[in-house]
């Protein structure tokens, strides 16, 4: 490759071919002793030095003429645009209306500015010229415009070519197909993409700051109204409601049809009578710029990143308490390996993410075990019974944050098809539960789970909530805070001196030790994130001594420093333990000994920057790695990616637990290749 199209490289926006015809007008001129490389450009007729902007502006020409196919005659660069009396301000390219050759028809702007900034230079100038269409663009990124009305930009997925009309773009069929086809274009700009929480952010700004209305609810009706609408429309092959179509006050209508619809479906997330409270032009906006995302993948990661970003802004963040990575929890799920026949619980359960990767988890080993093939499309599909049956039954969630239940019950709904166990309820809190269930709101919300919950407790006929039996437990508890309510507090034994006496404060994450141990049975198993303080602090002893009293330690995994980065640099660890049980009666065999083998692995590999930003795996030709499903990979150590990337920490975990006889990974021959412990 040239040098030239070296630097080219970054155009993602544009094809290889469209980079290489611009590599091959290039020429290199010698001015003061270097060689600085010109263009002939197509409209002007001379040649142009190539600089950034330059070299963004001769792609979007060349796109113009070649395949869009405007002629030559109809466009003009360095447009004079007129405010009043000022006429200094200069659009960098115009394309003019067919037959009315000088108004302008569509506006591009090839600065290497802002979005935002982008976006309001490009409304003051359409307002000017009344150009009912708009593109800005760096090279990497493009957003497209159309002007439906001096106070409505309307974002469309791509320019009508020559020969079409603006209606024709708008008004195309529009399916999950679609949907597919313009995911794929965000994912040949990488790194450079624009994500659904960046989206969120300028909705916020732009609409929803201003609306009088919380930005949270309207958001999240929003999501969870497209999230029905494209599991329908791909189950049942017909287009998509979710459009920005016809006018404000019909757009109002249909939405608000479709979210009643939504809320029939997965009941329990919204109130029956709900309302969406945007007015119908913000709605318009809103509408506007969601329409173009598909928010289904196989994992959900896309709207889990949306919903903790309203969640934290709100909450989350002030109880020290941060949504875990996925690569995180994928990782505590291949270890903790849950099985089809057993009961898997989160205590703290933020988005659900423990429960709804331990859904994906045993759902894969069901499937296999029926000889279905996993699509792209897996977390859309109609599940089979047994599927949806080990979701009902088997899979809890409890958090005290109502509105990181109602993500999670969302997300639960639509990854079990229907069915939830999220409660909303204080985990450590559990002689007030009584009190808390007697409410008929609450019935109605969360009733049906709370009894099923109830038939888990260790024995279903005593009268308290303190002991259950659960198989699996995996938790990432708060770490921020103390309680101070003696009555709560007399509750725990961590919560008493050696001498008997209560102690005056106990931090949060303590408490949820000794709790999340008394949710799970004898042989059952946890995976814990606690601070890395708590396995080497000197006053940390008498913890340590209780967990051991009553564990087998299995592992401890060391998280890198950045894993919760922005929210928070905390050093974490996961613990991974089993409770001791000699009693098959009672649970899966783990036998109590004095002196065994500890699993200690540390992450070496970042996964976020010290930013907060997501690090990606690359291939050796440079380009962004991706996975079966077509996600990109982010960076680290902790798991092969289905063989993708070398083993890692669970893989060595693997074969260190078939070694020791764990009940959980049946003795004999690794199904994977295990890499060293570290």
């Amino acid at each position: 490759m040239s040098k030239i199209a070296a630097e080219f490289s970054e155009f993602v926006l544009f094809s290889a071919e469209e980079v290489r015809a611009l590599d091959d007008r290039v020429v290199m001129r010698e001015n003061r002793g270097k060689l600085i490389p010109y263009v002939g450009c197509l409209v002007r007729d001379k040649e142009v030095q190539l600089k950034a902007e330059e070299r963004t502006r001769q792609l979007w020409l060349a796109r113009l003429i070649n395949k869009l196919g405007y002629a030559r005659s109809r466009i003009a660069v360095e447009y004079p645009i007129t405010f009043g009396r000022d006429s200094s301000k200069r659009a960098d390219i115009v394309v003019f209306d067919a037959d009315r050759p000088t108004v302008p028809y569509i506006i591009v702007e090839v600065k290497q500015a802002k979005f935002k900034d982008g976006k309001e230079q490009l409304r003051s100038y359409t307002h000017a010229t009344g150009a009912p269409l708009a593109v800005w663009s760096d090279g990497i990124l493009d957003e497209v415009w159309h002007r439906k009305n001096p106070n409505y930009f309307m974002s469309i997925h791509e320019l009508p070519r020559a020969d079409q009309t603006i209606e024709q773009v708008v008004d195309q069929p529009w399916t999950i197909q679609t949907l597919i086809a313009l995911e794929d274009e965000r994912v040949k700009e990488g790194k450079f993409a624009r994500s659904l929480r960046d989206l969120i952010e300028d909705m916020e700004d732009e609409v929803l700051a201003n609306a009088g209305v919380d930005v949270f609810e309207e958001v999240f009706k929003l999501i969870f109204t497209k999230l029905y609408d494209e599991m329908t429309s791909h189950r049942l092959g017909s287009a998509l409601r979710f459009r920005n179509q016809n006018t404000a006050a019909q757009l109002k209508t249909a939405i608000q049809n479709l979210f009643d619809d939504a809320k029939q479906k997965w009941p329990g997330v919204f109130l029956s009578d709900e309302r969406i409270r945007l007015s119908p032009d913000h709605l318009q906006v809103c509408v506007g710029s969601l329409e173009e995302w598909k928010l289904f993948n196989s994992n959900l990661d896309v709207i889990d990143d949306a919903f903790e970003y309203l969640v934290s802004k709100s909450s989350k963040g002030e109880k020290g308490q941060y949504f875990t990575p996925r690569w995180v929890i994928d990782m505590c799920v291949k270890m903790m390996n849950p099985k089809e026949g057993e009961t898997v619980i989160d205590t703290a359960c933020g988005s659900a993410g423990f429960t709804v990767h331990s859904m994906f988890h045993v759902w894969r080993q069901i499937m296999r075990a029926m000889g279905r093939e996993e699509s792209h499309l897996f977390t859309m599909e109609a599940k089979p019974p047994r599927c949806i049956d080990y979701v009902r039954d088997n899979v809890f969630a409890i958090d005290f944050d109502e509105k990181s239940v109602r993500v999670a019950r969302c997300l639960n709904l639509i990854a079990g098809d229907g069915e939830t166990n999220v409660l909303h309820l204080n985990t450590l809190d559990w002689t007030k539960w009584d009190e808390t269930v007697k409410q008929d709101d609450w019935q109605d919300s969360y009733g049906d789970g709370w009894r099923r919950l109830r038939k888990l407790r260790e024995n279903p006929r005593q009268s308290d909530y303190r002991n259950f039996g659960f198989d699996v437990l995996m938790a990432n508890p708060p770490f921020a805070g103390d309680i101070k309510q003696s009555d709560m507090l007399s509750s725990y034994e961590l919560a008493h001196k050696k001498n008997g006496k209560l102690e005056r404060a106990v931090a949060r994450d303590l408490l949820f030790i000794e709790r999340n141990l008394d949710f799970i049975k004898p042989g059952g198993r946890m995976a814990v994130v606690l601070p890395q303080g708590r396995f080497n602090n000197g006053t940390d002893q008498q913890l340590r001594e209780f967990i051991m009293e009553r564990c087998r330690i299995l592992a401890v995994v060391g998280l890198h420093q950045n894993t919760f980065k922005p929210h928070t640099g905390t050093k974490t660890s996961v613990l991974f333990v089993q409770k001791w049980n000699d009693d098959p009666v009672m649970g899966p065999l783990c036998p109590k000994v004095e002196d065994y083998d500890i699993f200690f692995a540390t992450q070496q590999v970042e996964s976020v920057d010290n930013s907060g930003c997501k690090v990606y795996r690359k291939n050796p030709d440079g380009t962004f790695m991706r996975d079966t499903h077509g996600h990109f990979v982010v960076s680290h150590d902790l798991f092969n990616h289905d063989g993708l990337t070398e083993d890692g920490i669970t893989e060595a975990f693997e074969e260190f637990a078939r070694k020791e006889g764990f009940s959980f990974f049946p003795t004999g021959p690794s199904a994977q290749t295990a890499g060293a412990i570290r």
